[in-house]
């Protein structure tokens, strides 16, 4: 992108007129007008004023290859719990031309999707912050602990509000097209489980078992038995496909998943530590993360503490992650943990 192009694409997002511009410039609009054309370029003088002014650096005003800032805005997600309106803004707007220039639109469109749940969960996190705010100043105020559970995704007592029957529908539409596709087999799966629609989910289960050959389809048939009631089968299942599938540290993780929602809370931390044990590097942090909780809920925040810390050695040593805010919300966690233990 010119420097041009980048200049127009500031100002569209800014909301103002090439003549503004101009005026606060003290340019003429003649000559914006031939910098957004690519006819010339802005005096190299104008260039720090022009970055301040549109609140980025010189640097941003330069090209920068699609790839490059497309990967900038995924790790602006990654690494800021919070993002500013304005950011929102200049990454969708970029987003949405190069969807209509026929680069990457599937990814483009799902980065969207991702930067609006990105800013979802970062309101929410405000939200509850108020809301425990109102309480401390009003214990049982009724609108706060609403607003908090809401928060905090919280169990809602309505069914016609917690039911996931219009998600179900689009996973079903899609499934239809993709009948092949694995993944929606199994978000269909949780949601129909979920909701005790089992029937249903077992007509899914049986479009999983032609698409699929990995440990996921004795995982499903096990989960679904164990939803049923029926869990000395849904053992039998997964015994056989530890047997099946030794190596798969996912194994390892689902029936760590089951045993903690079984509240065996010992097994649960065996099945999570073979699953960090199998798993080769660079490892997922999602056996730490669950231990950590386990621990908390035991009444160890020291342990916790401590499985949190080793959550960042991983993510220092395997994934070369030391600061933003995949780092940074382990060391709220621990934060929080050793106030519990004073």
């Amino acid at each position: 992108m010119e420097i041009g192009k980048k200049i127009k694409e500031l100002r569209n997002i800014k909301g103002i007129t090439q003549d503004t511009l101009a005026d606060k410039l003290g340019v003429t609009a003649q000559a914006v007008s031939k910098w957004e054309t690519c006819q010339a370029s802005p005096d190299i003088q104008l260039l720090p004023e022009i970055a301040v002014y549109f609140g980025v650096t010189v640097d941003e005003l330069f090209s920068l290859a699609e790839d490059k800032e497309f990967d900038r805005i995924q790790n602006m997600l990654w690494d800021e719990r919070f993002i500013t309106q304005e950011q929102q803004d200049r990454a969708e707007s970029w987003l949405l031309r190069k969807i209509e220039d026929g680069y990457r639109p599937a990814d483009c469109y799902a980065l969207l999707a991702d930067m609006y749940n990105h800013r979802a969960r970062s309101l929410k996190s405000r939200a509850e912050e108020y809301a425990w705010e109102s309480l401390m100043r009003e214990p049982g105020e009724k609108g706060a602990l609403a607003e908090l559970n809401e928060a905090m995704n919280g169990y809602t007592p309505d069914w016609y509000a917690r039911n996931h029957h219009l998600l179900i529908n689009r996973l079903n539409e899609y499934l239809e097209l993709q009948p092949d596709n694995w993944r929606t087999c199994l978000w269909l799966l949780d949601n129909l489980m979920d909701d005790y629609r089992f029937d249903e989910a077992e007509e899914v289960l049986l479009s999983l078992e032609k698409c699929d050959a990995t440990f996921r389809t004795p995982l499903y048939k096990g989960l679904l038995k164990w939803h049923r009631g029926d869990k000395a089968v849904a053992y039998e299942i997964w015994n056989q496909m530890g047997k099946d599938f030794p190596d798969d540290w996912m194994v390892y993780l689902s029936l760590g998943d089951v045993k903690a929602m079984e509240g065996k809370y010992e097994e649960a931390i065996a099945y999570y530590r073979k699953g960090v044990e199998v798993q080769k590097a660079p490892r997922y942090v999602d056996s730490f993360e669950s231990m950590a909780h386990i621990y908390e809920l035991m009444g160890e925040p020291a342990s916790a503490i401590k499985v949190y810390e080793e959550e960042l050695v991983i993510l220092k040593e395997e994934w070369d992650t030391e600061i933003g805010e995949t780092a940074d919300i382990v060391r709220r966690e621990i934060a929080r943990l050793r106030k519990i233990q004073k």
